[in-house]
């Protein structure tokens, strides 16, 4: 499989030097004839689709490969790459997945003790952060957003959807944008037919772009925008409070006509990042930077004494940042470490409990 045969008819659908590098060697028992180098359009249920450059082909996962992936906590997703081989009966198999060079991931729980971790997408440049600029509006949500991408090393850019429907739109970008890194854009548009030329920057030929946010923020709209056409389906929003209806129910890879492509993806209602708190740090480089003049090492930022971050930071984003923190350090902890917390509260909590028990005496 050599690269002058794949390249001119995967480049069109992102394929890099760097993608080619991380090919595996053949093996003696291949024939070349039969395996082909894909990226993943659509997980579903029991099937992809996988895209040759040209085509889609319905496709099925070897359970091994499956399982190896389960097994680290990982999974095929949409912009992922794959060789797949197609047996006697036509079938297309995918049996070996590419080393992503990035991947948007959130962590899910039950409620109880299990918690899982999610794959949205792998192998995306740009992430497009869609915010409506009505009842959706929500910059607390947004910090959560932009962390989620930095923390994947992928450029944010925010588009502040329905600009039509409000008069301080400026002011909402500015506000926006001091979320931001310096070199991070906020765009507030309509989505309309203007929206291809604003995000031309990120829409280059090789270019894989994500688009990320709540239900009913025009993702789907601006799809079809930057698509040329109706590739997905739209849906209307309650009146009362600009929710959507969850239209988009899988995450699916388009190609635009610049060459670039985008991923559709479902409203996401509830994000818990996946990281440590050092991945934390680098979503909030303000706060940790600010950190190292802070009188004591372990300093929550809350009412320590010498605190370098109070006064420089505002007040809401601090508050996220440690509601961040604690969500992430929640999350690691094992059954028997969140148990273990658990009873420590009960006995923290005993002698208040007999103090109103024998008040009520």
């Amino acid at each position: 499989m050599n690269d002058s045969r794949i390249h001119p008819r995967l480049a069109s659908i992102g394929l890099t030097a760097a993608v080619l590098r991380k090919l595996p060697p053949p093996r003696g028992d291949e024939s070349t004839h039969h395996i082909a180098l894909m990226r993943v359009a659509e997980v579903q249920r029991e099937s992809l689709l996988l895209h040759d450059g040209d085509a889609l082909h319905s496709a099925r996962l070897l359970p091994v490969l499956r399982q190896t992936l389960a097994a680290g906590n990982d999974a095929i997703a949409v912009g992922d790459w794959v060789l797949a081989h197609r047996n006697a009966l036509a079938e297309w198999w995918a049996h070996d997945r590419l080393p992503p060079r990035n991947q948007l991931a959130r962590r899910l729980t039950d409620g109880r003790d299990k918690v899982t971790r999610a794959v949205i997408v792998s192998n995306v440049d740009t992430a497009l952060l869609v915010m409506g600029l009505d009842h959706d509006y929500n910059l607390r949500r947004l910090e959560r957003f932009v962390a989620l991408v930095q923390m994947a090393g992928v450029t944010p850019v925010v588009v502040l959807s329905k600009a039509d429907l409000v008069a301080d739109a400026a002011l909402r970008v500015a506000e926006a944008q001091r979320l931001l890194p310096p070199q991070a854009a906020v765009l507030a548009m309509t989505l309309s037919g203007d929206a291809t030329a604003a995000l031309s920057p990120w829409l280059q030929a090789g270019q894989t772009l994500v688009l990320l946010g709540s239900s009913g923020t025009g993702k789907s709209t601006l799809t079809n925008t930057l698509a040329g056409h109706g590739v997905a389906v739209i849906g209307a929003n309650r009146a009362d409070d600009s929710r959507g209806r969850h239209t988009t129910t899988a995450r699916t890879l388009y190609r635009t006509p610049t060459g670039a492509c985008i991923i559709d993806t479902p409203g996401l209602r509830t994000l818990r990042l996946d990281g440590d708190a050092d991945a934390i740090g680098t979503a909030f480089a303000d706060v940790a930077q600010l950190a190292g003049g802070c009188r004591f090492r372990d300093c929550r930022h809350a009412d320590e004494p010498g605190c370098a971050v109070r006064g420089s930071v505002s007040e809401e984003r601090l508050k996220n940042y440690g509601k961040l923190l604690r969500e992430t350090q929640r999350d690691t902890l094992t059954a028997l470490q969140r148990k273990a917390q658990v009873q420590q509260w009960k006995a923290h909590g005993r002698p208040a409990r007999l103090r109103t028990e024998a008040k009520r005496g």
